[in-house]
Parts: structure tokens; C-alpha cells; sequence
């Protein structure tokens, strides 16, 4: 026996079944779309996305840390330089230190083949374990120019917030922690302004062509002070 659809339930399902495909097509653009833009932005196309061409840089602000001597250092104290600033931690397992031999390699790079000195700064977002002793021992095992910063918990997460860098610990067994964070790094201006924002996907020599592009665009300097 044939069971006959009513046809109130007939004109229901030729709305609902093309409704569901054009809902299953827009999500699909929507994701490409989504992806294609991150790719993008974390690839550095353009400029960085945390500045503001009209208005200027709209992260970054002032600070207070402890360099790996355990002296006090500010950013009035990087003022003139052309700064790449990273924030991490030692414990990282991976992502941390390929970041930075990326940018000890990037640093050597500059000198070596642009004649281009840029100062390599490293913020650690884990400052219960990373003491100004232990950062200089094991920045020292990268680049010996990396300029190792530390502090309160409350200065560094003010600081990260100003930057806008991403951390969130991690608890783990016992008394052990991992820290997520975003890895990116920041190129800053004689006058610690951001001017540009590097994702993980760059190796050291697209870092350093990027460097350079800038560099030469807005400065004839091409050394930094010593602190």
C-alpha cells in the first residue's frame, strides 16, 4: 500500500531541505573565508593588525622589569632602538625555543648580510620560574645579545595585556605547568611604537627581509645603543 505525504508536510520539506543548504554552503564560505583571513594575517601580509595607520599603535605602553643582572629596566631604557620583542618562557618544549633560534638566526642575518642591527628582547610569561639568573643562562645557549626580562606577576600581565599577548597557565601533575601563549613577535621603532606583529610560520630569513623592508622605510640608523 502506498502511504500518500500529506501536502502541508510536502510543502514543509521543499523549504526546509533548500533552506538547509544554502545555511551548509554560507557556513562553508564563512569557514574558508575565516581561514584564508588567518592565514593572512598571521603571514603578516600588509600591516600588523595591532596598529592603527590614522592613529597610531594602538598596543604597547610603559613598563616596569627586571633585566637578567637584576636591574631595573624600562622601555624608556630600549628608546633609539630598533626592537624585536617576544614573549615566552624557558620551559617551553617546542614553539618557544624555535622561536628563539628564529630569532637569534634573524638578528645574525640583519648584521651579517643587510648590515642591520636590531635588539632582540625576550619577555618571559612564566616569572615564578624564569629568575633573571636563569633566563641568562638559558638565553646565553641562544644568542648572547638577547636582552632577558622578568618581574612581579602583576607587571608582566599588565604587560601582556598592553601588548596583547595571550597566556594562560596550564596546571599539570604535581608542582609542573605548561603556559599557552600566542608566540608572536613584535617589531618596535626607535620609538617603541609596534610597527609590525610575526606570527609562527615565518622562518628567519622571511623575519628578516620583513625587518628590513621597514627598517629601511622609516630609519637610516643601523645600530642600536648599548644598555
Amino acid at each position: 500500500m502506498t502511504v500518500e505525504t500529506p501536502p502541508a508536510s510536502r510543502s514543509r520539506a521543499s523549504y526546509v531541505i533548500p533552506a538547509a543548504g544554502v545555511l551548509f554552503f554560507a557556513g562553508l564560505a564563512t569557514f574558508i573565508h575565516y581561514n584564508d583571513e588567518r592565514r593572512v594575517t598571521l603571514k603578516g601580509q600588509g600591516n600588523c593588525p595591532c596598529v592603527n595607520n590614522v592613529r597610531g599603535p594602538i598596543i604597547g605602553g610603559p613598563f616596569t622589569l627586571v633585566d637578567m643582572e637584576n636591574h631595573t629596566l624600562t622601555e624608556r631604557n630600549l628608546l633609539g632602538n630598533w626592537v624585536l620583542l617576544y614573549f615566552g618562557y624557558t620551559s617551553s618544549p617546542d614553539v618557544g625555543p624555535e622561536q628563539l633560534q628564529m630569532m637569534a638566526k634573524a638578528t645574525n642575518i640583519l648584521e651579517s648580510r643587510h648590515n642591520r642591527k636590531i635588539l632582540p628582547v625576550f619577555v618571559t610569561l612564566d616569572p615564578q620560574r624564569d629568575t633573571p639568573s636563569h633566563l641568562r643562562a638559558y638565553l646565553k645557549e641562544f644568542e648572547s645579545r638577547i636582552v632577558g626580562l622578568t618581574g612581579p606577576v602583576s607587571a608582566i600581565r599588565q604587560m601582556a595585556q598592553e601588548y596583547r599577548a595571550y597566556f594562560k597557565k596550564v596546571e599539570e601533575e604535581g608542582d609542573d605547568y605548561l603556559v599557552e601563549c600566542s608566540h608572536n613577535m613584535y617589531l618596535m621603532n626607535p620609538n617603541m611604537e609596534v610597527v609590525r606583529c610575526f606570527g609562527v610560520e615565518y622562518n628567519a630569513d622571511e623575519l628578516s627581509e620583513a625587518i628590513v623592508k621597514e627598517v629601511k622605510g622609516t630609519s637610516t640608523d643601523k645600530s642600536y645603543k648599548v644598555l
